[in-house]
């Protein structure tokens, strides 16, 4: 009987034959044979006695698999009429069909079972191996954290090699590597067809038997298989990723279908990294072209940097040109140190990762997905109504402050589980709920401590770029930005006279240009609605309340000398003042 449990459970198989031998009233035992041996009997003990060429044996056949099959046997009366063995006969086709209905339903299941835990897999892949990849913005971070994701994994193949694309060029250098023997050029394998073609056509490929391909001339002697997954960006091939065996015949279509995963994963990774290089060697001569860089990570903030840079800007000249606030009078070097820390102030957000940057859900949708699949895992495996349960969660998901209802209902999902066989396993992990169940807002603690990292990042960034003479001042100001008078600001929680006056008027000019642009958590407030905003933080004592007061009195004009900021590019300002050309 054993065998058969792959395809009916043994239970409903029993009952079908009971059911049977009861219908023809006891008169006809009844077998089921499994690849020509019979498993499973019904009215009597003995396991013999069914043989195809017996003349009161009657038998039908039954499909368990593409590979495998059986037979069930009806053995009639030996006296039975000619219309009593028609009858039999009948019977015998009707249990036939009902148990093969049955045996075709279990194979949908467990094929439908079987695919939803493939992609459960390769979500919870994608949910483990982004923060490990995604974690550096260094090239060889990212290529050693794919290759060490390759060794978790346990892909068959005793070696691994990650090659990348040398910008400005066809060619492809290994960068890391496990497994290849010492002295060996592995370097050769970029110069093969095979290689050459995969990376023209962007698509992986599984090559088990080398010796057989016309394009493999044997540039790594002793190979016998290979898997060759591209490391493609939205725009272009940034690498290869390539196992290798010395023996023939070890990877599988899943194997490619993981490997891509992982490559395209590391794809993005690796584009950000080589982006980062080239803005780093860039960035001394070009720090508009940074500015840019950093806000088109999230096209709801592309251009609040240079947005920044222009308000400030306007507003430390309305400041100057004032004498409403005595002492405020800022020189030409001063302006330009304000605005190339307006331009540059957001830099260390290129060290968040971008799922933390452009959070609008408490969960991803790629971590949802994960728990869509393991709900409806459950849902198939059990009596649980997972779209009911997954619409929920959806909703709680986008949700700004959920209500109480709706953090019991999380709580109680928490504490259920699911599984197959005796291994169980929580619906929601800690992780989730410790977001989901937060009462508002959609970033965890660490989350807001990450984002909270980018002052100070900036500073570090910075710091490593040798800056003109007369811009003293500018790390400082970047640093600052989000201090606050009261000292509830951030990095170093500064308050008062600690914060240097440029630093307290590109607070306000962030916070006012931050509420007025559309993001993905909120819509756009508009001009009164941000005042409102920026009255409110005064009065609690955050923002420097004379500033505050002299920019929302004179808010049209220093909007019109933003424009005229960002018309000029900083080239050209005498129409606002005594600036000179940068």
């Amino acid at each position: 009987m054993t065998p058969l449990k792959k395809y009916i459970r043994p239970g409903v198989l029993r009952n079908f034959l009971r059911k049977a031998f009861e219908l023809s009233a006891g008169k006809c035992v009844y077998a089921i044979s499994y690849e020509g041996e019979v498993v499973l009997a019904e009215g009597t003990d003995s396991m013999s006695g069914f043989d195809d060429d017996k003349p009161n044996v009657l038998c039908s056949r039954l499909v368990f698999s593409d590979i495998h099959g059986g037979r069930i046997h009806m053995r009639v009366p030996t006296d039975a009429t000619e219309d009593e063995c028609a009858q039999y006969e009948r019977q015998l086709n009707f249990t036939t069909y009902s148990i093969q209905e049955v045996i075709d339903m279990e194979r949908a299941r467990r094929s439908i079972a079987e695919e939803a835990l493939s992609k459960y897999r390769e979500l919870a892949l994608l949910h483990r191996s982004v923060p490990a990849i995604n974690m550096s913005l260094r090239l060889r971070d990212v290529v050693g954290a794919l290759i060490n994701e390759c060794r978790r994994e346990n892909y068959p193949g005793e070696m691994a090699m990650v090659f990348l694309s040398e910008p400005g060029s066809n060619h492809y250098r290994l960068a890391v590597q496990f497994g290849v023997p010492f002295g060996v050029q592995a370097q050769n394998v970029a110069d093969s067809d095979l290689f050459i073609k995969v990376v023209e056509g962007c698509k992986g490929e599984i090559v088990n038997d080398l010796s057989k391909d016309s394009r493999w001339q044997n540039e790594l002697p002793g190979l016998g298989c290979m898997a060759l997954i591209p490391i493609v960006s939205p725009n272009r091939c940034e690498g290869m990723l390539l196992l290798a065996s010395e023996n023939t015949g070890l990877y599988e279509a899943a194997h490619h279908k993981s490997l891509s995963t992982l490559a395209s994963v590391a794809g993005i990774s690796v584009s950000n990294a080589f982006n980062f290089e080239s803005i780093q060697r860039l960035m001394n001569a070009i720090l508009q072209a940074l500015a840019e860089a950093i806000d088109s990570r999230d096209p709801f903030t592309a251009g609040h940097s240079e947005r920044v840079a222009h308000l400030a800007v306007a507003f430390a000249f309305a400041l100057g040109d004032s004498a409403a606030i005595k002492g405020l009078n800022f020189s030409d070097q001063e302006l330009r140190e304000i605005y190339y820390a307006g331009v540059l102030h957001d830099v260390g957000k290129i060290g968040i990762k971008e799922d933390v940057l452009t959070k609008n859900t408490r969960l991803p949708d790629r971590r949802m997905e994960v728990v869509r699949a393991r709900l409806q895992l459950h849902g198939q495996l059990s009596d649980f109504d997972w779209v009911e349960a997954y619409e929920r969660l959806r909703s709680i998901n986008k949700a700004m402050s959920p209500n109480a209802e709706e953090l019991e209902y999380v709580r109680n999902l928490g504490k259920k589980s699911w599984g197959i066989g005796e291994e169980r396993l929580p619906l929601l992990y800690d992780d989730e709920l410790d977001v989901l169940l937060l009462e508002y807002g959609n970033l965890t603690q660490e989350e807001r401590e990450e984002i909270q990292r980018h002052p100070a990042e900036s500073e570090r960034i910075l710091q490593h770029i040798p800056m003109p003479e007369g811009y003293g001042d500018m790390l400082t100001i970047i640093r600052q930005h989000h201090e606050r008078m009261d000292g509830s600001g951030y990095p170093d929680r500064l308050s008062g006279d600690e914060i240097l006056i440029q630093s307290r008027l590109m607070s306000i000019v962030d916070i006012y240009d931050a509420v007025t642009q559309e993001r993905h958590y909120k819509p756009a407030f508009t001009r009164s609605e941000a005042m409102k905003i920026l009255q409110k933080e005064s009065a609690e004592g955050k923002l420097d309340e004379r500033l505050v007061n002299f920019f929302l009195e004179n808010i049209e004009k220093i909007e019109s000398l933003s424009e005229r900021v960002k018309s000029t590019r900083i080239t050209h300002l005498s129409e606002i003042g005594n600036f000179v050309n940068l």
